[in-house]
């Protein structure tokens, strides 16, 4: 078993922060044209990063931090796809190997992305893919593993939005994201923590995809049923053992959506704000059009717009993949 992930202090994102200058943009906030009567809801667009997810962030500021001695054979990780692509992204950069090890049912629009940035796609079935994500490497690739989710230096790259968010929209009441690792929420709620400790820290998951709020329910992580249909990133069976204690200590509460309140939302998005996100950034969107929380003044997270065009096309139809 691996060591529990510990929080982020202030000097590490300040630094994650410096790193990424240049690589990540600082994302809009952006009123949410459809925000329920008497609810404010701004919109993260982070699917406007350079590799359409906030992953650019943990990826970047993960490699970023390494010397070019211990890059020289190479990076990888094991990814559905938005942390491939910021691996494939920062291999190419830097001149060096990138290899992306992806389950076989990684979306389509994700992989052609990697094949253009020269990425090397080594596709495991889906068992053995969640397999090294557990283990956190893969003993016969070359290079350094880039774990997205337990590395605390991809958390701190993940707090920087947490910065971000507070300076763009000062008078946030809860932070809503979507739940996979549990890195992005515990990212964000380790800078939020130690400058606003008021804000809720909310985390969306599926109705037939909720480890994280099958974990708070049991008080540990528990393997569960999970299908998460058209949407990808999200939803996996269990909540990683070693990121359980600081997603207890960080998640205020969870709020789960179903699939067709998804694809209403990427609707919604397309139609109202011009924004395309994917199924796993739209969570937290549908979440927020729902109305099923307290505060009146919220913040989604739209982590991603890797959608296939093909689905898109569905959803813009009022269907859902």
């Amino acid at each position: 078993m691996l060591d529990q992930v510990k929080p982020v202090g202030m000097n590490e994102i300040r630094a994650a922060q410096a790193r990424l200058a240049g690589l990540a943009m600082v994302s809009p906030v952006v009123a949410c044209q459809a925000a329920p009567p008497g609810k404010t809801v701004r919109l993260k667009l982070e699917n406007l990063q350079p590799i359409g997810s906030f992953k650019i962030r943990p990826i970047g500021n993960a490699v970023r931090a390494r010397t070019p001695a211990q890059l020289a054979a190479g990076i990888y990780t094991s990814s559905s796809g938005n942390s491939a692509l910021g691996v494939a992204w920062m291999a190419r950069e830097l001149g060096i190997a990138g290899t992306a090890v992806v389950p076989a049912n990684a979306p389509e629009a994700k992989l052609e992305k990697l094949r253009r940035l020269g990425a090397r796609i080594e596709m495991l079935s889906v068992e053995d893919w969640w397999r090294a994500i557990r283990v956190g490497r893969l003993s016969d690739q070359p290079g350094v593993y880039i774990d997205a989710v337990r590395d605390p230096a991809c958390l701190a790259g993940d707090a920087t939005l947490g910065l971000e968010i507070l300076q763009q929209f000062p008078d946030v009441e809860a932070i809503l994201m979507p739940f996979g690792g549990g890195a992005l929420a515990c990212g964000i709620a380790c800078a939020v923590r130690l400058l606003r400790p008021d804000i809720k820290i909310i985390v969306c998951e599926l109705e037939t995809a909720h480890p994280c709020k099958a974990a708070l329910q049991a008080g540990a992580p528990v393997e569960t049923a999970h299908e998460p249909g058209f949407v990808s990133g999200v939803g996996f069976g269990t909540v990683l053992p070693e990121m359980w204690p600081l997603i207890r200590s960080m998640v205020d509460g969870v709020i789960t959506v179903s699939l067709a309140e998804v694809a209403a939302a990427i609707k919604v998005l397309v139609e109202n704000n011009r924004v395309v996100a994917e199924g796993a950034g739209a969570i937290p969107v549908a979440a927020a059009l729902s109305g099923r929380y307290e505060q009146s003044k919220v913040c989604a997270v739209v982590s991603g717009g890797n959608l296939d065009s093909a689905m898109l096309t569905t959803i813009l139809q009022g269907g859902v993949p």
